[in-house]
């Protein structure tokens, strides 16, 4: 049975930072591309960031760019979202998502339609 674990959300105060990881069980992670998304309350969910199954192919949405950092550990079966310079806008819950290895567009990751596996989420509280 795949599954796929969130964690390291919590509550903290704008301009901090936070580690979120996913963990993976069930699957080989180093033969999937993995993206974290983000569903803040009453708004659609939206893509944050990909990475390629080798972690040489990143991608991410305009207003986490050069704040947000995703990055995997294939030995260990784990993705990470390093989040810096925290924005209250950032607060929503976090999901990661995992697709079949290939070479595909920004679009293609950005579309959560494309994803074949996800997470329960982890809750990211940013206060002003």
């Amino acid at each position: 049975q795949v599954q796929l674990v969130e964690s390291g959300g919590g509550l903290v105060q704008a301009g901090d930072s936070l580690r979120l990881s996913c963990a993976a069980s069930g699957l080989t992670l180093s033969i999937y591309d993995m993206g974290w998304f983000r569903q803040a309350p009453g708004k659609e969910r939206e893509f944050v960031a990909a990475i390629s199954w080798s972690g040489g192919t990143t991608y991410y949405t305009d207003s986490v760019k050069g704040r947000f950092t995703i990055s995997r550990d294939n030995a260990k079966n784990t993705v990470y979202l390093q989040m810096n310079s925290l924005k209250p806008e950032d607060t929503a819950v976090y999901y990661c998502a995992a697709v079949s290895r290939g070479y595909y567009s920004r679009t293609y990751y950005a579309k959560g339609g494309s994803y074949d596996y996800w997470g329960q989420g982890t809750q990211v509280t940013v206060s002003s």
